[in-house]
């Protein structure tokens, strides 16, 4: 489903800083995966290439067959829109709008009607506990509730891909089970998700981890045992 090659990446503010060198990597349809590094290591990098929110210099990039380079933001727009869901560390709600504004918006994006759009709003709310509070803004509501929203917003336009940029860095070790365990739910019902993290206790709840050091791929751990230990263990959340 994703197949990418030689990806280099280079930025130029200042000194030039050659952030990826030359990654290979390949994930296949329904796979959940970490990616796994220190800050600076290039994986959040990384992860806006495969979200299609940054171009590579060299390399080349498939997604689903289709070519990613030097899209124009319309059409680069349309397959982030169709194909791709996002989950942030920040969360990223629009502060003066409430929850079911907040997860509607991919629908206005791509020309749904309001009251359809709301309605299926409510409708991912519901499926994530959230229903009561769908007509509260986002200070009104604690991270974990902000973090629901979020990926109930990722959801609505039923992506084949879900983008988790750190989804449980700024919660709780309660809270971010939780987290967890709705992407994991997600990946049974076959969605292919990829989480950024430099937490062990998050990659150690995926089935394959991807360990990226100084913009090189070291090592891609197939993780059996996925299941098999809490989360919360292995250096998450002391």
């Amino acid at each position: 489903m994703i197949h990418l090659k030689d990806i280099n990446k280079t930025y130029h503010n200042g000194a030039p800083l050659h952030v990826l060198k030359g990654i290979d990597l390949d994930i296949e349809r329904g796979e959940f995966v970490s990616i796994m590094g220190s800050s600076g290591s290039g994986k959040s990098t990384l992860l806006n290439i495969l979200g299609i929110l940054d171009d590579y210099d060299t390399g080349s990039y498939s997604l689903n067959g289709k070519p990613i380079k030097d899209l124009s933001e319309t059409r680069a727009a349309s397959y982030r829109n169709k194909m791709i869901g996002f989950i942030f560390q920040s969360f990223n709600l629009i502060s003066f709008k409430n929850a079911v504004e907040n997860v509607a918006l991919p629908l206005f994006y791509q020309g749904v009607k309001r009251k359809t759009r709301n309605a299926l709003a409510l409708e991912y709310l519901e499926r994530l506990g959230l229903k009561e509070w769908a007509h509260h803004l986002p200070n009104e509501l604690s991270g974990g509730q902000k973090q629901r929203i979020a990926i109930a917003r990722a959801l609505i336009t039923k992506p084949q891909i879900i983008l988790a940029d750190e989804p449980t860095g700024a919660l709780d070790s309660k809270t971010s089970v939780e987290v967890m365990d709705i992407l994991k739910e997600l990946n049974k019902e076959g969605m292919t998700i990829i989480v950024v993290t430099h937490e062990s206790g998050v990659a150690n709840q995926t089935n394959k981890i991807i360990h990226i050091k100084d913009g090189i791929i070291e090592d891609v751990e197939n993780n059996v045992n996925h299941d098999a230990s809490p989360f919360g263990q292995n250096g998450y959340m002391k």
